[in-house]
């Protein structure tokens, strides 16, 4: 992936994910552990260690096998360490922001709305 390409993809993936991310660490963990600024940390930091991740295991069945085995660990570290909560907290975010994100994105696509963004920025 070059830069051009992943800094829209950080961009369209802070636009999309982190406002469900903050309001469903706002539920499930309170406001002031679940700010905004750490959503958008994050998803920034997450997109950002995906692209890594997936450049370095590269492309085939075990490379992304692996690949988004590490980046669901690593989400939820992120998750984790930024909302202050523990592993099965993070992981139960996590799960809601994915079903929430795609069933948004699902409603958007039905109006028309085409939002560039796949289930793997999502973290999957």
């Amino acid at each position: 992936m070059d830069i051009v390409g992943l800094l829209i993809q950080i961009v369209v993936t802070i636009v999309v994910i982190a406002p469900i991310l903050w309001l469903v660490g706002r539920v499930l963990v309170g406001k002031h552990k679940a700010k905004f600024t750490d959503a958008i940390w994050i998803v920034a930091l997450g997109t950002v260690i995906s692209a890594i991740v997936g450049a370095l295991l590269g492309g085939g069945v075990w490379g992304s096998l692996l690949s988004t085995i590490i980046m669901f660990v690593v989400w939820l570290g992120l998750i984790k360490h930024f909302f202050d909560c523990g592993w099965i907290k993070a992981f139960v975010i996590a799960v809601i922001t994915v079903v929430v994100a795609v069933i948004i994105l699902f409603l958007l696509a039905l109006i028309g709305i085409g939002v560039g963004i796949g289930i793997g920025a999502l973290g999957i």
